[in-house]
């Protein structure tokens, strides 16, 4: 075929623009023919010419090779299926796949590669097929019996005036689970690794709990039985007839004071184990450090020089006064006896706005109000910097500390909801630094006490006594009758409250263990609230969960052990407030 000069509709003539649109519509028709000639097969070669009118001629082999090479070379298995599943065609990866050379599969069914129980599926899907393309996963088995899982996409192949075939790719998913159960199998193993290091752990961490409540049953026996000894020891010279006065009081206030011991010895163990009960006061924490400055001098010694730092600014905490004091004054000693009693101690009070990241911690973020107290000391080995806060842990010798001090730091920050962190440097010194939540509320005026020693007179006062322990309500009540008080003895929360209701306005003041069986002794109490809106009430206790978490719910608290002196001036304080509330 020619092709003629381009000619513009201007240059034709009606007659041979029509002549020229003839011509073009019997070529179209002659095309068409050609090409359902070629579609038919009726060809096997084609001549074309070319664009300097050189002849080319392609054969119809020629023309579908590159497709034949692609098909042969995927590594997908391709095919073409009769309706019934007889395989009409397919290339080398089918066979491989199969384990059947690529001759001698044509002719077979698919079917006879079926694993059982897979027949329906291959009929659903060949069956959608004809409709639509489809997708699905069926299990095959090669000529050996090895499993296939295979994934099938099948779609209609139309042929004029013949009934439609079925091709498609089918996918060897044998390598891909393979690798899927290796992925389990290693998963299962690193899960039972997982969790058998997680029980090892566990039982470390319990060895780690047990060698903790040996260590510090061993320092709890090893000083309260110290203190029992002298206890022991005094009462047994108390019973001699024969003793001299002077040497009984002697005696008597042995005792005393050993009791003392014996009750700061159980507060610093609560203080540990954040289980105290803490009366939390907004108090500045500037003006607290300025006050206890001379008391730190005191103690370090005119060798030690101690230099305070403080803000122009208030900083305000919410914790307990008394415990904060407590806390400064316990790392001061430590610092005093890294420096062998010589050196610069220095307290500086800052207003940081978070607390950073330690000991495996995150930073925690908030207005908070650090104390920080540096030495020029040896410092701390990296060693047992981590066990510093055990309590009865301690580097110094036999008699030189009880190993609590730093435990009731640790123990008073993290019950105020702070943290205390250590920074130290061998042959440079260390830096404890006490973090407390800042407050930003006016600053409480502070309660006044009354210092007096002198028991007072209870005046005929009436108090129900709510006491389980035997010992100690038989010695309440003796206590109080001698003071001058009139009382009534109770062991339980209900008989109290039966009390209350028999005579109304008969007490004066309820005196309230705090741990009892059944109620305690806080419950009780905001019951007799309810009730009695303006009733006194004292709780006592030496230790309760109860406290410890909730605090005293704004009920007076007695710490046991208490002494005759100190119960009756709570008693008489709280009457008289009372008192002073209903006038």
């Amino acid at each position: 075929m020619t092709a003629d000069a381009p000619t513009t509709p201007s240059d034709l003539t009606p007659a041979a623009y029509r002549a020229r649109i003839s011509e073009l519509e019997s070529r179209l028709e002659e095309s068409e023919d050609t090409l359902a000639a070629i579609r038919r097969g009726d060809f096997d070669a084609v001549v074309v010419e070319g664009p300097n009118g050189e002849r080319l001629v392609y054969t119809l082999e020629n023309a579908d090779q590159p497709y034949r090479v692609l098909i042969e070379q995927i590594q997908e298995g391709a095919f073409t299926l009769s309706p019934e599943a007889t395989l009409l065609y397919c290339n080398r990866r089918l066979a491989a796949i199969l384990g059947v050379r690529q001759e001698k599969l044509i002719g077979r069914s698919l079917r006879d590669f079926l694993q059982p129980g897979h027949g329906s599926s291959l009929t659903a899907l060949l069956d959608g097929a004809l409709r639509a393309p489809v997708r699905g996963e069926i299990a095959l088995r090669g000529e050996a019996g090895e499993p296939r899982p295979v994934y099938l996409s099948i779609n209609r192949l139309e042929r004029e005036g013949e009934e439609p075939l079925l091709c498609g790719v089918l996918t060897d998913l044998t390598e891909e689970r393979s690798r899927l159960l290796e992925l389990a199998e290693a998963n299962a193993r690193l899960t039972a690794e997982i969790s058998e290091r997680e029980r090892i752990e566990e039982a470390f961490r319990q060895s780690q709990k047990l060698e903790a409540v040996g260590q510090l049953t061993g320092g709890v026996a090893h000083d309260f039985n110290n203190l029992l000894t002298v206890i022991k020891s005094s009462t047994d010279l108390l019973k001699r007839r024969d003793l001299a006065e002077d040497r009984r009081s002697r005696y008597v206030l042995a005792i005393s004071d050993t009791v003392d011991r014996a009750a700061k010895l159980t507060g610093q163990l609560l203080a540990f184990a954040r289980r105290q009960a803490l009366k939390p006061e907004t108090f500045d924490a500037c003006a607290s450090v300025a006050a206890i400055g001379d008391m730190v001098g005191t103690l370090t010694g005119a060798r030690v020089h101690v230099v305070t730092r403080l803000p122009d600014r208030t900083c305000c905490v919410h914790a307990d006064p008394s415990q904060f004091d407590t806390a400064l004054v316990n790392i001061a000693v430590n610092a005093r006896d890294a420096m062998d009693g010589e050196g610069e101690l220095t307290i500086t009070v800052e207003a940081p706005d978070a607390i950073p990241a330690a000991r495996g911690q995150a930073a925690v973020p908030g207005p908070f109000v650090a104390v920080s107290v540096s030495d020029t000391g040896t410092g701390i080995p990296p060693a047992i910097l981590d066990r510093i806060f055990e309590p009865f842990f301690t580097t110094k010798g036999v008699g030189q500390g009880t190993g609590l001090g730093l435990s009731q730091v640790f123990g008073f920050a993290k019950q105020s909801g702070g943290e205390v962190l250590v920074r130290s440097e061998l042959g440079r010194g260390t830096t404890f630094t006490l973090y407390l939540p800042r407050a930003e509320t006016p600053i409480a005026a502070p309660k006044s006490g009354d210092s007096s020693e002198v028991p007072v007179d209870g005046q005929g006062t009436c108090v129900l006594v709510v006491e389980d322990n035997p010992e100690v309500g038989r010695f309440a009540t003796q206590t109080l009758e001698e003071l001058g008080y009139s009382t009534v003895w109770v062991r339980d929360a209900e008989a109290a409250l039966v009390e209350l209701e028999k005579i109304p306005f008969r007490f004066d003041v309820v005196f309230s263990d705090v741990v009892m069986p059944g109620r305690d002794g806080v419950d009780l109490a905001n019951e007799i609230r309810q009730r009695r809106p303006g009733m006194p009430i004292v709780l006592t206790s030496g230790y309760s969960h109860v406290l410890a978490k909730e605090g005293t719910h704004g009920f007076e608290l007695l710490h046991k052990p208490y002494s005759v002196e100190q119960l009756s001036h709570v008693l008489s304080r709280v009457v008289a407030a009372g008192r002073r509330g209903r006038a």
